[in-house]
């Protein structure tokens, strides 16, 4: 029973990261939505069939599915990754493989007259300014935030990081789901 419980768990997690409904994986998987909810709650066998349709709908190979994950509950400095990204200093990922969790976070260096965009996406995030002063534009307002300070904006607007000042700005930011 416990290893049902397992794979319905681990069936629920791709498919709220692909962010589909039950009814949605049901229909591309061609199962109903009931049996969906009855797998992920463990409450049901499941035939390997029907398995590799659900994951065929997921987009996930089964050899994937059935790896034994390690979960890394700590990331070391060293473990960290730099990305490219352009007009930013510094684009570090804080957290390997953030790409398949459900959330991102980065930390981001801006030297002076630099700026980092975030157009629209389908999520939310958040920043800590670890050190210097930012600027922040939400639509049409603008806002500062020194260190210390934190914002959050719904992914539905715009926004725009800039360091209007001498001293380099410092600062984590965390999307969800990862958009980076």
């Amino acid at each position: 029973m416990e290893e049902l419980a397992k794979i319905g768990s681990r069936i629920r997690r791709l498919r709220k990261a692909a962010e589909m409904t039950q009814e949605d994986l049901a229909e591309r998987s061609d199962l109903t939505a009931g049996f969906i909810s009855q797998v992920e709650r463990g409450k049901t066998s499941i035939s390997i069939d029907s398995l590799l349709m659900i994951l065929h709908a997921l987009n996930v190979h089964i050899s994937d599915f059935f790896r034994q994950e390690q979960e890394q509950l700590v990331f070391k400095a060293k473990d960290s990754v730099l990305l490219e990204r352009e007009g930013v200093e510094k684009f570090e990922s804080l957290v390997s493989g953030a790409a398949n969790r459900t959330m991102e976070p980065v930390k981001v260096l801006l030297e002076e007259g630099q700026t980092a965009e975030m157009p629209p996406f389908s999520g939310e995030q958040f920043g800590y300014i670890l050190r210097g002063e930012l600027r922040l534009s939400v639509s049409s307002q603008q806002f500062r935030a020194k260190a210390g300070d934190s914002f959050y904006v719904e992914g539905t607007h715009t926004l725009q990081l800039e360091n209007k000042n001498k001293r380099p700005v410092e600062f984590l930011w965390v999307t969800s789901p990862p958009y980076f």
